[in-house]
């Protein structure tokens, strides 16, 4: 594991130690880890959403759609 050094307006500070002590992380560390891994899988969800919205349509979602989706969950 590497280590990366940053630096917090006391604000930023502070408001990292209340989530560390109120969330019942260990450490700054692991907070700030959690948060990257969240921003992480926000981007590839966008990414996700963005892929599929810039795709040409498929067929549409009748009613026809939705019972033959029920009839594969089944």
């Amino acid at each position: 594991m590497s280590t990366i050094n940053i630096s917090l307006p006391d604000s930023l500070k502070a408001f990292v130690e209340e989530q560390v002590a109120e969330r019942g992380y260990t450490t700054n560390g692991e907070y700030v880890r959690e948060v990257l891994r969240k921003e992480q899988e926000r981007l590839h969800l966008r990414s996700i959403v963005l892929e599929g919205a810039a795709s040409p349509p498929s067929a549409p979602a009748d009613s026809a759609y939705f019972a033959a989706l029920r009839g594969r969950a089944r």
